[in-house]
């Protein structure tokens, strides 16, 4: 009896373990994609400003004008 409820215990610490391996990769696979995602973040908001402030100066340009 104490042999099966040794393997029955085995067992699930074998599945916890591999759970575990699982979800650490799992993990990483999404590091890398919220990296990914906050470098193109960072990419447009550099964009965004640049063309506001080229905007900017357009209108300053034709403020000048007037």
């Amino acid at each position: 009896m104490a042999d099966k409820q040794l393997q029955a215990l085995e067992q699930k610490i074998d599945q916890l373990i591999e759970l575990c391996k699982e979800l650490n990769r799992e993990n990483q696979v999404l590091k890398a994609e919220n990296a990914g995602w906050q470098a193109e973040r960072q990419d447009l908001i550099d964009k965004n400003e640049l063309a506001r402030s080229k905007v900017e100066a357009m209108i300053n340009r034709l403020r000048t004008m007037e």
